[in-house]
């Protein structure tokens, strides 16, 4: 599928954690795996995720700590707590802590599976009637439109959902790799100059036309947008 969500699993238990990876991507998810606290902060600080899974007994820091962590910067990221731990209290503080979801292994895949979706159609549907703003440029998210400055602006569908992953993140220095995940749904760089040629693209009808630049480059690691 084009597009698809990413997400982030942090699971420390050796046999565990790959299961569960692997179940996900079979789902058609792209999915990254943190074993520790150290790992998953590092993780959700480089790249934009559209779903946490995150257990509560962690090396280095708690699951806990982490949702704090990752609900102070992203408000609207929804998190799914996995634990053994069936205490009333820990769900209690965890929903607290900004936790939208808690599950108790061992569990049903197709639980988790229901779950997910559910929380990623709640998420997908905010998202479709939002509106993103940088500087004079505004994406109309529900009409799949974008104006500069008053000035309507064509793109692509692959142009759009590129400028809209810049826009998202804006001033984060998004890499290859993820804009190739994320836009062409590949976990590989081909060798080709695709990215580039979109971004140029992308440049030549959102910057050309106007003397404020939008659109950078960092060498050597990505795109940015500010």
């Amino acid at each position: 599928m084009e597009n698809p969500h990413s997400i982030l699993l942090v699971e420390d238990e050796a046999k565990l954690g790959p299961i569960i990876r692997d179940e996900l991507r079979r789902q058609g998810y792209l999915v990254d795996l943190a074993i520790d606290g150290k790992e998953a902060e590092q993780a959700f600080q480089n790249k934009a995720y559209s779903i946490v899974l995150l257990d509560v007994n962690l090396p280095y820091k708690s699951g806990l700590e982490l949702c704090r962590e990752f609900r102070a910067a992203n408000k609207t990221i929804p998190i799914i707590m996995l634990t053994a731990i069936g205490q009333i209290q820990d769900k209690v503080e965890a929903f607290d802590l900004g936790a939208d979801d808690y599950i108790v292994k061992p569990f049903h895949f197709e639980e988790l599976f229901v779950r997910l979706k559910a929380l990623l159609k709640r998420t997908d549907k905010g998202q479709e009637d939002e509106k993103i703003i940088v500087d004079d440029l505004t994406i109309d998210m529900k009409n799949k439109s974008v104006v500069r400055a008053g000035m309507n602006i064509n793109l692509t569908a692959k142009e759009f959902t590129l400028l809209t992953l810049l826009a998202r993140n804006r001033e984060r220095v998004i890499s290859k790799q993820e804009i190739l995940e994320k836009v062409w749904d590949l976990t590989f760089d081909t060798g080709t100059n695709t990215i580039e040629v979109y971004i140029s693209f992308l440049r030549n009808k959102i910057d050309k036309p106007f003397e404020q630049k939008l659109i950078h480059t960092k060498p050597g690691f990505g795109y940015y947008i500010k």
